[in-house]
């Protein structure tokens, strides 16, 4: 399965759920199978979406949903030791591991040879933190909402994009309904 498999898969629990979406591709697939007003996309800003759903989890008590690269936790490793310490327990980071710095041509990150980012996670302090295969991501992504307990989960997949459009909405309309979602 490539990432964009995945997304489909967990669309419909994605539903109705504050999902901060990584930069890039991941952002313009998730935005094609199933765009919601509950979508933050990223459209730049690499590395940052793991903080900025922590900060929304802390500030409000809906579960949040980070959906992050491999490549960009590597890029603010900061974020592990950070979340670790900064409990949040409606809070879910589920970063989908292909191997690759996928929007940017597919070329390999160190997540993808020796670098394991579940056990970085877990040396930074997380408590609750799950590897899975690609297949089994909806449902350890359904059994943490269900845990209520803050998760960190490495879905480990197969490098590769789904051709999918860009995202054409001004980011400031992708703000302004993501905000009105929160407060909803």
């Amino acid at each position: 399965m490539i990432r964009s498999e995945i997304l489909k898969e967990i669309a419909p629990i994605l539903r109705d759920q504050l999902v901060v979406c990584n930069i890039g591709i991941p952002s313009q697939e998730l935005h094609a199978i199933d765009d919601q007003p509950s979508n933050f996309y990223m459209l730049g800003t690499m590395g940052l979406a793991s903080s900025i759903g922590l900060g929304l989890a802390l500030s409000q008590p809906k579960p949040v949903i980070v959906i992050d690269g491999d490549g960009s936790v590597l890029t603010n490793l900061g974020t592990l030791p950070t979340i670790a310490n900064n409990v949040a327990d409606n809070y879910i980071l589920l970063i989908i591991d292909n191997g690759s710095y996928g929007s940017t041509g597919d070329q390999p990150t160190y997540a993808g040879r020796k670098t394991s980012l579940a056990k970085m996670a877990e040396a930074a302090g997380c408590d609750r933190v799950i590897e899975c295969q690609a297949k089994q991501t909806g449902r350890v992504l359904q059994e943490a909402l269900d845990a209520r307990q803050m998760t960190i989960i490495v879905s480990k997949c197969e490098s590769g994009n789904a051709k999918m459009p860009p995202i054409t909405m001004d980011p400031v309309v992708i703000r302004d309904r993501f905000m009105k979602a929160v407060q909803a």
